[in-house]
């Protein structure tokens, strides 16, 4: 069972939320907050698998509140999930701070649940149409000084460099394996080793290690959920 904390200011939404979430035999809301310091007050308090977090992609408070529940003292780190408008821009900075995904506050019941149960599993949600965002803001980032992570790039074997490659062009961990010719034990330790050395707390910050160090290039790879 997947426990799960709705975080948005939107009662209606709130309660829309719950229902179809709990229609689901295998997911259970825990708990619902109406903003970014309750929800991070009821993380730590009622530990959720996920965290469905209504936010502003640009908006620093959204990051901090990602950033505050992704990062808490005793080692628990719920997957948080954020929710934005359609036309909202790449949730970059929430990204950064650890977020494990975006989603449309349009995206389709299906999608939303679907996206609970990847994210809770510890992989990645990252549409296709957001893709060309991400780099931009990849850009974007890389013009006015940003990080620099070529020397964490410089961390990784070549077969890492393969791994992280196939990583941020959203394969999953069982299409690396046969892409690379291994085991896919063998890709989910290589994965964890890479999170490791660049400092990375799941895929999507890999994903955004890869455009930022280089590694990969905006024409080489198209991002899929």
């Amino acid at each position: 069972m997947t426990s799960v904390l709705i975080a948005t200011g939107q009662s209606l939404q709130r309660v829309g939320l719950r229902m179809l979430l709990e229609s689901q035999p295998d997911l259970n809301v825990v708990g619902e907050a109406a903003h970014g310091p309750e929800a991070v007050r009821l993380s730590a308090l009622l530990r959720p698998d996920v965290v469905l977090l209504e936010g502003r992609a640009t908006d620093t408070d959204t990051a901090e509140t990602v950033r505050r529940i992704a990062h808490t003292p005793d080692g628990h780190a719920p997957h948080v999930l954020l929710l934005t408008t359609a036309d909202d821009t790449y949730p970059y900075g929430a990204l950064r701070a650890g977020a494990a995904g975006h989603l449309p506050e349009d995206a389709t019941a299906d999608e939303l649940v679907a996206a609970v149960r990847v994210v809770a599993a510890g992989d990645v949600v990252v549409s296709p149409g957001l893709t060309r965002a991400l780099i931009d803001a990849v850009r974007d980032q890389r013009a006015v000084g940003g990080t620099a992570p070529g020397n964490r790039l410089g961390t990784l074997t070549g077969r890492e460099r393969d791994v992280l490659t196939a990583v941020a062009s959203g394969d999953s961990n069982a299409e690396i394996a046969d892409r690379l010719s291994i085991a896919p034990t063998t890709v989910k330790s290589h994965v964890s080793n890479i999170l490791t050395k660049i400092g990375a707390r799941g895929r999507v910050q890999a994903v955004v290690f890869a455009y930022e160090s280089g590694l990969v290039r905006p024409t080489q790879h198209v991002l899929h959920a």
